[in-house]
């Protein structure tokens, strides 16, 4: 009997990829390898654009670029670990709004409110993430079903929470993370420490190993006695406070809130999180992909934008991409491919 079949047995999650463990390593090569070439795709991209007209491919525009891609990046962080486990959140864009407006109502223009009033945005978007978890993990609900569900009570609370109105103010403080300064942005800065210390939670500590461990197979996950309802309700409890600290972010960069606010960053989210290598079924994929992912979306956005093409065709684009991405990035292609390379004018 392997470990991963006797009953209470601790694991380690490299282990619980059985047949895979011995390809762990490559496919964290291949995920590397990925994002590095999403990244140059959209330097690509950027220095191509300089020919349509004045302004493009500017280190404004780049700049541009990457703020506006952080919000993605934000949101996506938490997507990918619900994709990891081999789940998906739809609620991520209501509950995006409900961050941004209980910052707009609770923090509003004061500084000092932030220390008190970002932590509660996020428990309260953590613990409405939570109870998608447990309706996942203790009812059997669908992710598909209980998100979307959730998404739409979320937005029916915001509805009545504002009468249709949101009312506040935007922080200071918040405002002042996307302003110039003399070293820089300090966003951008904050986002390159959030993606790192992403990656380490999801590469090298003991919880985001036993995600990969549960998206690769939850019945040896359970079998090798992992918490696997445990990690189901955290998991979406952290995909709750990502989408929230989108919203808070947001609220800074704008300096507004709308009811709808969210909606345009759940397909980018979901989107990113695909182009950047992160399995639909679960069980592979790291952050730093995600972030490639975001920042190509955004990059096409822009360039779209600028173009004056219409809101449709940039979703059609999206749902283009990631149709695109689904069939390039499909294990059985992979291998099916490998393998005739392998046996040339066997097949």
């Amino acid at each position: 009997m392997s470990a991963e079949t006797r009953p209470g047995t601790p694991v380690r999650p490299a282990d619980t990829r059985g047949s895979a463990s011995g390809r762990g390593l490559s496919r964290l090569d291949r995920d590397l390898r990925n994002a590095l070439v999403l990244f140059a795709v959209s330097i690509v991209l950027i220095f191509a654009s300089r020919g349509l007209g004045p302004g493009f491919g500017s280190l404004a525009q780049i700049k541009a670029i990457l703020l506006i891609s952080s919000f993605v990046m934000v949101v996506a962080f938490g997507q990918q670990m619900v994709v990891l486990i081999g789940g998906l959140d739809l609620s991520v864009a209501s509950m995006m709004t409900l961050g941004g407006i209980l910052a707009f109502n609770w923090i509003g223009d004061s500084s000092a409110a932030l220390v008190w009033g970002v932590p509660a945005i996020l428990l309260v978007t953590a613990a409405i993430g939570a109870c998608s978890g447990i309706g996942i993990s203790l009812l059997g609900v669908p992710p598909f079903i209980m998100t979307l569900a959730m998404g739409i009570m979320l937005y029916g609370a915001t509805l009545g929470f504002t009468q249709g109105t949101p009312t506040g103010a935007a922080s200071p403080m918040l405002s002042a993370l996307f302003a110039p300064t003399a070293i820089g942005v300090p966003m951008l800065y904050l986002m390159v420490l959030f993606t790192l210390a992403g990656w380490f939670v999801q590469t090298r500590t003991a919880f985001g190993r036993r995600l990969y461990a549960l998206g690769i197979n939850p019945t040896a996950a359970y079998v090798a006695g992992l918490p696997v309802r445990r990690l189901t309700i955290a998991t979406y409890a952290i995909s709750g406070a990502s989408a929230g600290l989108g919203g808070i972010l947001l609220v800074g960069y704008v300096s507004g809130v709308t009811l709808m606010m969210g909606q345009s960053y759940l397909l980018p989210s979901v989107a990113a999180v695909v182009i950047g290598g992160t399995s639909i079924v679960g069980g592979r994929g790291i952050y730093p992909g995600a972030v490639a992912g975001a920042i190509l979306l955004t990059t096409l956005s822009t360039i779209v934008s600028s173009l004056g093409i219409p809101e449709g065709w940039r979703t059609i684009i999206y749902g283009a991409v990631i149709f695109v991405a689904l069939v390039l990035l499909r294990d059985d292609l992979q291998h099916l491919l490998g393998r005739r390379r392998r046996k040339p004018g066997k097949d």
